[in-house]
């Protein structure tokens, strides 16, 4: 089964855990097969060794034993025995098929070679799997002797586990080590990137290390620049724009004063006010922009809530405030009142009663939440009218409608604040605009 982003279940899903998973996994699988290929070329050394000794010792062990008398033969047997074969002074274990294993077969035939065609040599198996088995001769003198091999199986060294997991340690660091300056950059690109603010005045990334890396930062840098050199440019566009209709505004309401009072005059001055109304969005929203240049200050959050809910209540609009932060923030209270006045606005235009809850979230974010009952948005909609000059109300009344810019200006300054502002509708009915701020607030 795969997750939604394609990967599998139970896979890491940092580029990291990936990498070391990967690496981890090859290097043991490198170090088993040249360990296997060890043990394996050491087993055949020690074969080829063994059989050479054995055909060189048989051959001169027989030769003793078939030179002394009979009844001093015995006495020898343990001298001549090794750890892996033994003298019988008998027929040994009759019966049996004839050695199956390739070892066995070879240490068979070494003995014959070694011996000669003085001895007439035959062999067969004793143990199921077919290692230990007995070669049965006769001596001279016409007395049988059997030579019982019963192989030892070949131990490890005590050091050579230890010196395994010690290799394997010494090359998971190194692997840790590798993957952490791979996977470094990666973390200062992504951090660089969630750190440029509205301004677009986010620190370099620092053009140090590989060239890969160095490559990859200086054109981090570029775009950062370049972005920002095209807002600054469409930000003072729009900047100049809203100022300079300000004259032409005075002038026509100069000429609107001298007028005789009349239904056209009313309807000029209608038009004035919005035009007004909107020079002074458009000015606010470049601002903005560039970034809120008020500086930090700690604000009693509980005294500005109740301040600003007290202002709209003797303006006769009903809002509630539910909860309490309890301790000062560390935020600019300019910044934090426009949102909220934007936030509070645009409720009591489209839902009527307003109510204002604060709390901190689990992980120790601060949440203001305007919540009002009217007719909420769309869900199709939620992203889209925190664009600006974006209007649900499709006509072009200024008063039913607004300027489009509210909910953009609101959602700017959350973003300079470091916070982030969320739109979505209640179960109950009507909106909620949900600012959280920073935990440090």
């Amino acid at each position: 089964m795969s997750r939604p982003d394609g990967t599998l279940r139970g896979w890491p899903r940092t580029l990291f855990a990936r990498l070391m998973v990967i690496l981890l996994i090859g290097l043991v699988l490198a170090q088993g097969l040249a360990f296997s290929l060890v043990l394996r070329e050491r087993s055949q050394v020690a074969d080829r060794l063994m059989l050479g000794n054995l055909g060189r010792d048989v051959a001169s062990s027989v030769a003793i034993l078939d030179m002394m008398p009979a009844d001093k033969r015995p006495a020898w047997l343990d001298r001549l025995g090794r750890r892996n074969y033994s003298y019988l002074l008998n027929a040994g274990t009759a019966g049996g098929d004839p050695p199956a294993l390739q070892l066995s077969q070879e240490a068979v035939a070494t003995i014959a070679e070694a011996l000669g065609e003085r001895y007439d040599v035959t062999a067969n198996t004793l143990s199921a799997d077919g290692a230990q088995f007995q070669v049965h001769l006769r001596l001279s003198d016409g007395s049988p002797l059997t030579i019982d091999v019963h192989p030892a199986p070949t131990g490890l060294s005590a050091w050579l586990p230890g010196l395994l997991c010690v290799q394997l340690a010494l090359l998971a660091g190194c692997a840790w080590i590798a993957v952490r300056l791979v996977t470094r950059p990666l973390k200062q690109l992504a951090a660089a990137a969630e750190n440029l603010g509205p301004d677009l005045k986010a620190d370099l990334i620092p053009e140090r290390g590989p060239a890969e890396v160095v490559h990859a930062a200086a054109a981090f840098n570029a775009m950062q620049q370049r972005i920002a050199g095209y807002l600054a440019e469409r930000v003072q566009i729009l900047a100049a724009i809203s100022h300079d209709l300000q004259t032409p505004i005075t002038r026509m309401r100069l000429r609107l004063d001298l007028m005789e009072r009349s239904e056209a005059q009313d309807k000029l001055y209608s038009d004035l006010r919005a035009m007004e109304h909107l020079v002074r969005e458009g000015v606010t929203y470049a601002r903005t922009l560039h970034g809120s240049a008020e500086a930090l200050a700690r604000v009693d959050l509980d005294a500005l809530l109740d301040s600003l809910a007290c202002d709209y209540r003797d303006g006769g609009h009903a809002i509630t405030l539910d909860g309490k932060v309890g301790a000062p923030v560390l935020t600019r209270p300019q910044a934090l009142r426009r949102i909220l006045t934007n936030l509070v606005d645009n409720a009591l235009k489209f839902g009527g009663d307003v109510d204002i809850a604060v709390f901190r979230e689990e992980e120790g974010s601060l949440a203001i939440a305007v919540r009002d009952r009217g007719p909420g948005i769309p869900e199709a909609e939620l992203e889209r009218v925190m664009q600006p000059f974006y209007r649900l109300e499709t006509s072009r009344n200024r008063g039913t409608g607004g300027t489009g810019l509210g909910l953009a200006i609101a959602q700017q300054l959350a973003q300079a604040l470091g916070g982030r502002l969320v739109l979505s509708n209640r179960q109950e009915g009507g909106l909620q605009a949900r600012l959280t701020l920073p935990a440090q607030a």
